[in-house]
């Protein structure tokens, strides 16, 4: 080879190493993070992890939880996204059985590995647990004041005629943490029954909201009383000044919040460090920040927590009654939802007719009315409290996969058998909110 090719070649070989240097460099300065955190949330950690590691740039890519899910599937062959960041252990379960997480064990020492009987991280090593939730009721002390409401403890106060109306509570389909409520109420109250309080709670509410801030935002403001939300909405907006307080009900869980490093991350070191920094005592600290209020899963980190704030590692303030199955949810994620959706969101004006006509029927007659009238409602509280299908079917994995579109309002249209599944739901369910409206108003005449 003549010394000009020689050269050539070296030149050529040099500005190759140059160009991958520059794209290493590049890419070790970007970490691209896919959450369902709010920018309350996001804010924080994001000045706090730059700030840390300085050079780094972070992007906060904001999606509701399904929508994350379904973004990093779409996205798989030209990932962009590092981390997954979110509340939901049964988005993780998905992703992990996609093969979109990686395998990642923080270097950060000390941490428990379960609270009570439940991992915090998962067994297997593809996702981690930073911080604990626990689902329950936050209230307006002001709003409940004025129109005379004592402050429910319990999901099946908020059934009572006295809460119709003033009670605010988003969709299982827009949100990863209301999912994680109505499936814990399921599991904890069982199928049947869970629906039932699931189903007259959604005839009580004033508003299905788009997102699950809509339900802070809705109590804080005084738009409804009542919301069902997970607990650092409600300690979050108590310590900004709102007056709002919040309750765990016994029918309730503590689950891991959780954080996975993405397959084919372009920026996996700093992924890496992401995870330790939310587990470090400096990222567990942020936690109590008052526009986060969520519960460390470090337990050395209470000792700076504010007084009367819960600590899941000492004694019964929250009894957390059921032992969550991440496994049962994602096995029948999708009909949750799309049950939910059919019973409750798209048929909200017809339930909320329902269910205040068996109030005021119910009230009309009292304990010593007719035992015809008293048939009549609850001949008409069984048409509202029916599901179109049970728990086997539910769990069904060809029955789960026929729910393929993802609707974002009652206009949007689903194809195939999809379809076909959810017109006939709603073709009874309307009829059956009908019938109880008619027999309520029977009932009344009959007493």
């Amino acid at each position: 080879m003549s010394s000009f090719a020689l050269k050539a070649a070296a030149g050529a070989a040099a500005l190759l190493a140059s160009v991958s240097m520059t794209t290493l460099a590049v890419a070790s300065d970007k970490l691209t993070i896919v959450t369902s955190y709010p920018a309350d949330v996001t804010d924080v950690y994001k000045n706090a992890f730059e700030q840390a590691n300085p050079g780094v740039t972070v992007e906060v890519v904001n999606k509701s939880t399904s929508s994350g899910v379904k973004f990093l599937k779409e996205t798989t062959s030209n990932n962009s996204a590092d981390i997954f960041w979110a509340s939901a252990p049964d988005a993780f379960e998905v992703l992990k059985a996609d093969g979109l997480l990686v395998k990642y064990t923080s270097s950060v020492e000390g941490l428990p590995e379960k609270i009570g009987a439940y991992p915090i991280n998962d067994p297997d090593g593809f996702y981690t647990g930073f911080a604990l939730s626990g689902y329950g009721i936050m209230w307006n002390t002001r709003y409940a004041q004025s129109y005379g409401i004592e402050p429910a403890k319990q999901w099946s106060d908020l059934t009572k005629a006295q809460y119709f109306g003033h009670v605010g509570i988003s969709s299982p389909s827009r949100s990863g943490t209301t999912h994680l409520t109505i499936e814990t109420i399921l599991q904890g109250e069982g199928w049947e029954k869970g629906w039932e309080q699931i189903k007259w709670i959604g005839g009580n509410s004033y508003t299905i909201t788009e997102r699950s801030f809509g339900v802070p935002d809705g109590v804080n403001t005084g738009s409804f009383g009542f919301g069902v939300v997970i607990d650092f909405f409600g300690f979050s907006s108590r310590s900004s000044g709102f007056p709002v307080d919040f309750v765990y009900p016994d029918v309730t869980a503590l689950v891991p919040a959780n954080v996975g490093v993405v397959t084919n991350a372009p920026n996996e070191d700093n992924a890496r460090k992401f995870v330790d920094f939310l587990l470090s005592a400096k990222g567990q600290e942020l936690l109590l920040d008052p526009k986060i209020m969520r519960l460390p899963v470090n337990p050395e980190a209470y000792a700076n927590a504010p007084e009367g704030f819960p600590n899941p590692f000492v004694g019964d303030t929250i009894k957390a009654s059921v032992s969550f199955d991440s496994e049962a949810s994602k096995a029948h994620y999708n009909a949750v939802n799309a049950l939910f959706d059919s019973m409750i969101t798209y048929r909200h004006k017809e339930l909320a007719a329902a269910v205040k006509a068996i109030h005021e029927a119910e009230a009309a007659v009292g304990e010593g009315g007719s035992q015809a009238a008293k048939d009549l409602i609850a001949e008409a509280r069984a048409l509202v409290a029916w599901t179109p299908v049970d728990l086997e079917t539910a769990n069904d994995p060809a029955f789960g996969a026929i729910f393929t579109t993802k609707r974002k309002s009652e206009d949007d249209k689903s194809s195939g058998r999809q379809a076909e599944v959810e017109q006939e739901w709603d073709a009874r369910i309307v009829e059956n909110y009908a019938k109880a409206v008619d027999l309520a108003e029977k009932a009344k005449s009959a007493n």
